[in-house]
Order: C-alpha cells, then structure tokens, then sequence
C-alpha cells in the first residue's frame, strides 16, 4: 500500500516559492528547504524532484499568479491608459515599499542570477516577459483606438519600453531604499503616454 503525503505539496510549493524569493536560488540550500518546508529530504525530491526542478515549479507558481493579476489589471472594461499608468506605477510603490523591496521580482531575480546560465530559467524569464509585453500591447493598442493614445506612438515600442522599465524598477527598488530614483523614472516614463 502506497503511503499517503503527510504535507501539503501546494502549502509546501508557496513555503519554497517564499524562502527562494527571499534569499535566491544559489543562496539556498537543500538543508534551507527541508527546514524551511518541514518535510524530510526524501518526501521532498519525491514529490518536487531535486532543487532546480523545485525552484522552476516555484517560479512558474509566482508568474501564474503575478500575471494572472497583470491581466485582470489591463484587461477590465473601459479606458486602457489609466489601468497601464495605474500597473506601472503599481511595479514602482512595491519596489520602494519597506516591505516589499528588498525580496524584488522573483522573475527579474532569476533574469539576474539564473538566466545567463540556466536555459530553463531563462525560458521561464522569457516567457513571463513575452507575456507582460504582449497584456501590454493589447492595453496600448486598446488605448490608441479609443484616443487616449497618440495616433503616432508605436504601442510595441511603448510596450517594451515600458516592459525594461519595469525590470530596472525591480533592480533598483531592490538595491536602494531611495524611493525618488524610482519615482522620477516612473513619471519620466509614463510620460511617453501623453
């Protein structure tokens, strides 16, 4: 007879998401996990496989839910340019936030430690940030049609734009606790929209 889990492996996937956002891949170690998570060594590797493969089940669940958000955020009804100034300047009070600032973006994170190296890792990067440019794509777009948008601006090229900015929010938000840096860029940035 198969023996039945003693954790909960969803409970168990958020507790390893938050100890990997926190501390980073390389910072954290197997012993990190199994203490962290409160489940032995062998139940974790059976049900989540070694710590790579537990860290990209981790990171797909942080970018389901995150863009899960971003699309609830620029897909409602009505005006578009007020729910993409709104997600922009969004990304910039978390990354200045006392609370939120100092854990970053888990994607952008991953970009910077993983990425160059790990081709898994930066598929996930990859796939999150076509994502993102393409909910804000169809926003811009949206927007141009109903003239909130300038007739001459380029919705990709805004989008992109928009899409880097928000990363090196991340980074800097991430690195200093001087909110003006952020700030300024983001209303220097949002001002390509008018």
């Amino acid at each position: 007879m198969a023996r039945t889990k003693e954790f909960d492996p969803d409970a168990a996937l958020q507790a390893a998401l938050e100890l990997f956002w926190r501390r980073g891949y390389e910072a954290t170690s197997m012993a990190d996990l199994v203490e962290h998570l409160g489940i032995g060594r062998a139940s974790l590797y059976a049900t989540f496989g070694n710590k790579h493969e537990l860290y990209l089940k981790a990171l797909a669940r942080y970018e389901r839910a995150g863009m899960a958000r971003i699309t609830d955020e620029l897909s409602r009804p009505g005006p578009a340019l007020p729910a993409v100034r709104a997600l922009v300047r969004r990304y910039g009070t978390e990354a200045t936030h006392a609370g939120l600032r100092l854990n970053g973006c888990m994607i952008t994170n991953t970009a910077a430690e993983l990425a160059p190296h790990d081709p898994a890792a930066a598929r996930h990067v990859e796939r999150n940030w076509d994502h993102l440019e393409t909910l804000l794509h169809s926003a811009l777009v949206r927007a141009r049609a109903e003239g909130e948008l300038p007739a001459g601006r380029d919705p990709l090229a805004l989008a992109r734009t928009l899409l880097v900015l928000l990363q090196g929010v991340r980074i800097v938000g991430k690195a200093t606790a001087d909110p003006v840096r952020v700030r300024d860029a983001v209303e220097q940035a949002l001002a390509l929209l008018d």
